[in-house]
Formats: structure tokens, sequence, C-alpha cells
């Protein structure tokens, strides 16, 4: 199968050509890599016009910063991919996970696949999460997704989610930031579809090192998870 890479970009000059790069390393997939700059003002715009746009398929520029969901919305315009994949900018995730989160789509058991950073390990007591405060609030919003949509998911708010294109299809997204993961997630409990986890690579960094997701966007996870799944099914 065809498969369109999505990585959305803010001010990650410093990762985002490494992370292209492995991505062009995986030989055994046929890819589209489209490559969103969500309005970086850190010389991203120009790393990509001098050098990046020979190695990506499309490149999409907002001129202000819109969010993670806006950026996967544009890039959903053009992905022709039988599967679409999304991959951050920074070196949290490895694309040498690619072939395993395929996998179950190919199979043609699953039509959603979540990478799991703790499954199949002693939960969250790993160095590659930085702090007992992600460790908890990523564990609590799990758990709260979790029971609003009646899922068994370990990682609910991963980066790596990848969709057979025929599920992108069913669902209308509106989200802008990182509520992309709660919206998508509840939406695709509602059309009840399965999601099925496999256990990922992860190499978590701090804010000293540009995190950007922090503890109101966890609070706007559950306004959004409550909105989808109670009030606007759509």
């Amino acid at each position: 199968m065809f498969i369109s890479v999505i990585i959305p970009c803010f001010n990650e000059v410093a990762t985002l050509e490494i992370i292209i790069d492995k991505i062009l390393c995986q030989k055994k997939i046929i890819k589209q890599i489209i490559l969103v700059n969500d309005g970086s003002n850190d010389g991203t715009k120009e790393l990509i016009e001098e050098k990046l746009i020979r190695k990506v398929n499309i490149v999409i520029h907002h001129k202000k910063n819109k969010g993670k969901g806006s950026a996967i919305k544009s890039a959903l315009k053009y992905a022709i991919g039988d599967i679409i994949l999304i991959q951050d900018a920074d070196l949290e995730y490895d694309p040498r996970d690619y072939n395993k989160l395929i996998r179950p789509i190919l199979k043609k058991k699953f039509y959603v696949v979540y990478g799991s950073r703790v499954l199949n390990r002693n939960r969250y007591l790993s160095d590659n999460f930085t702090s007992l405060y992600r460790i908890f609030f990523n564990h609590m919003l799990t758990l709260i997704s979790n029971i609003i949509n009646s899922q068994k998911l370990t990682d609910a708010h991963t980066c790596y989610k990848v969709f057979h294109r025929s599920v992108l299809k069913k669902i209308k997204l509106f989200e802008n930031d990182f509520s992309f993961c709660p919206e998508i997630t509840t939406k695709i409990s509602n059309k009840k579809i399965k999601i099925t986890e496999v256990s990922i690579r992860y190499n978590g960094r701090d804010y000293n090192e540009g995190k950007k997701i922090g503890f109101n966007d966890g609070i706007k996870a559950i306004y959004v998870l409550i909105k989808y799944k109670f009030f606007k099914n759509e």
C-alpha cells in the first residue's frame, strides 16, 4: 500500500531534516511525505525552501501558527495514500516503527493503529518519559478517554496514529490544536471502529528541548472528549 506521511511542524528547525532523513531511510515503504510548516519563525521556512523541499513531496506553509490539528487538516487535502500516518517533527518518535504500525492494516485486520509508548512495558516506569507530571497526566487522560469512549487503550494521546484512508473519509475534523487527538479518538469510537495498539520506541523530551503541549491542552482534551461524545456527534 501507498502511505501518506503527514508532518506538522512548528519551530523544529533543529530536528526537522533529521526526522525527514529517517523517514526516507524506510526504503521498503512507498510513501508520500507532506510537510506542513505551521507558521514557524525559527528558520524552518528558510530551511525548507533552501534544502528540504527537494526531500519531500508536498510543502504547505501556514502564515500563522494554527495548531497541530489545523496542519493535519491542511495536509489531508493532498494525501493520496491508502494509509495515512501522523509523524511529529521532533525526534520523540522513530520511523523505524513504520512497518510495525502499518502491518495490522496491511493484513486487513484493523483500520486504525495507535503506536503506544507504554504497551508491553512496565507501564510508565521508564526513562523515556521526562517527568512524573507528564506520566500522571498522560495516564489520567488515557483513563478518562477510555471511560468516555468505552475503549481499552494504553496511550490515547500518542503521536503515532495510523488510519486506512477509508476511515478518515467518514470523519469531519474541526479541532485546530492538540485536541485533534481526543477528537479523532472519540469520533472513531462513535463510528464503532476498533483501534489496535502496537508498542513503539519513544524518546521523550522536556520543555527546555521544545516540548509544546501543556496543562491547558490536557484540560481542553477532556472538554473535547465530552463534546464529541455527548453534544456534537458529527
